[in-house]
């Protein structure tokens, strides 16, 4: 646990705040000239063995009950792996428990604290997801290959193929140029690279911000314009399931894709309002009808306007064309009324939400509705100065029963209308010091806004938005079970070999 005076932020007050995704480039030069001159040499000249105590494990763990489950089971295979190849216990740390601070799952506030604590004493940090299996005796020999005095960065790459929102259009002129790490596949920095970073974070504190992409923004941060190293890329950390014929080369493979906990929930345990306008009954509701609204038991369409082809229900809040806070805090107040029947589960999305309901209801297994559950793609605001966390709508914002009662009985409210709603809902939740549990399988964008290896060992749950594509196509390709199943099974037999 991180000393309750070590300086990890204070808590932001309601701020009024909208995101703008302003067009940034990046020169590709210093790429195409080399990352830097920090790793002019390449790997040490001689290789090593490195001992288990010389590295410390970071899961990224979770504080949802489910999640720090997950996480022990983790660490102690980690622990009872290095019993067996008789080596010292490691030191294996679970992100959730390092402080009560808001923005430890973006890292590079806690670099300071990697570094004070173990920057001198150990050679390595990995990072790893929950979901990452770790053959330990293997990951120790392809560190040893690598000298641990010199600044590294090493993980599995991923790399745009064309520029995109999400990652404010960097490297607009050659997007595949610059590579970020696949968390999946546990990532590494030497403590040379941690010490320093930790050291400029001092001088030259992290501005409030979004956060929205932490793999691709880490790997900008520790690049530095070219200034400090690119990511190495590293065959044997693997995305691979465990039992892939491939696996037997890889230091990390990956857990089931899309958990199941036991039987899905019900259909009648999920309550589902979509979010519309009057404008867009014509454009958008056609294709929810289309693709995803027949798996669906109880739905409701919110709209500013009550159209009973639909149908549609009018909640007497004006449509607004930047946030819809007010027309999200009328639908949570109707789902604890008696208006609807009472549900466990509570889903949210725009009617540009593209999602599968039997992928959720298969993950929602693996939580409790009697606890305050409030799960989706996480971004997160300020979080290096005391932000906060919120799901960002597109992607489908679920929220547990006890959650909403929670969220209601809080007394926290829109301070406008067209406040952005998701973000408001980040703010109550930080103030009543209930997690925003991430999942990566919902998603705020396109399919083609992501890098191809990054769904590629994907069962997503939902995507976003109907710009310059066919929004039924998408659906049936990336979110109908048999046919993505059929897809996935063909990728992986004829994809290119990782090693």
């Amino acid at each position: 646990m991180i000393p309750r005076n070590y300086p990890v932020g204070s808590k932001v007050a309601f701020a009024l705040v909208f995101l703008f995704s302003l067009p940034l480039s990046f020169s590709t030069g210093a790429l195409q000239e080399g990352s830097s001159q920090i790793q002019a040499a390449d790997r040490g000249s001689q290789e090593r063995r490195i001992r288990s105590q010389e590295v410390v494990f970071v899961i990224l763990s979770q504080r949802n009950s489910f999640h720090v489950e997950r996480a022990h089971k983790r660490k102690a295979s980690l622990i009872q792996q290095a019993e067996n190849i008789r080596q010292s216990i490691p030191t294996v740390l679970l992100l959730h428990s390092l402080s009560d601070n808001e923005g430890d799952w973006s890292i590079l506030p806690l670099l300071p604290f990697f570094s004070a604590s173990y920057g001198r004493n150990s050679s390595w940090i990995v990072f790893l997801e929950e979901e990452t299996n770790v053959k330990l005796d293997k990951l120790l020999e392809i560190l040893g290959k690598y000298d641990a005095k010199k600044e590294w960065f090493l993980g599995k790459p991923l790399q745009d193929e064309e520029s995109t929102i999400i990652h404010h259009y960097a490297f607009a002129d050659n997007p595949s140029a610059f590579k970020y790490p696949d968390f999946g596949a546990a990532w590494a920095l030497s403590s040379p690279l941690v010490n320093r970073l930790a050291e400029k974070l001092k001088n030259d504190p992290l501005k409030s911000d979004f956060t929205i992409d932490l793999k691709h923004e880490i790997a900008l941060y520790i690049w530095e314009n070219g200034n400090g190293p690119a990511l190495t890329a590293i065959p044997e950390l693997c995305t691979d399931p465990e039992d892939h014929p491939r696996a037997w080369r890889c230091a990390t493979t990956l857990d089931t894709p899309l958990p199941l906990c036991g039987d899905p929930v019900k259909k009648e345990d999920v309550f589902v309002a979509v979010k519309t306008c009057k404008k867009f009954h014509a454009e958008r509701v056609p294709v929810v009808k289309k693709t995803w609204e027949k798996e669906a038991a109880l739905l409701e369409y919110y709209s500013d306007h009550a159209d009973p082809s639909i149908p549609t229900i009018d909640l007497g809040v004006p449509n607004t064309e930047r946030g819809h806070c007010g027309k999200t805090f009328a639908i949570l107040k109707r789902f604890l009324s008696d208006s609807v029947p009472q549900t466990d589960w509570l889903l949210i999305v725009d009617d540009d939400t593209l999602i599968s309901l039997p992928r959720l209801r298969a993950l929602l297994s693996c939580y409790r509705s009697s606890e305050a559950v409030c799960l989706g793609e996480r971004y997160g605001y300020g979080l290096s100065q005391g932000g906060y966390s919120y799901i960002t709508g597109g992607g489908g914002m679920v929220f547990s029963r006890e959650a909403v009662t929670k969220l209601q009985g809080s007394g926290c409210r829109c301070y406008s209308d067209d406040a952005p709603d998701d973000m408001v809902l980040g703010m109550c939740l930080s103030a009543l010091g209930l997690p925003v549990t991430h999942s990566p399988l919902f998603h705020q964008a396109r399919p083609e806004d992501y890098a191809k290896d990054y769904l590629a060992h994907q069962v997503p749950i939902s995507f976003h938005k109907h710009w310059n594509i066919d929004p039924v196509e998408v659906f049936h390709k990336w979110l109908v079970d048999d046919k993505r199943d059929k897809n996935s099974k063909q990728a992986q037999e004829g994809g290119r070999e990782e090693l």
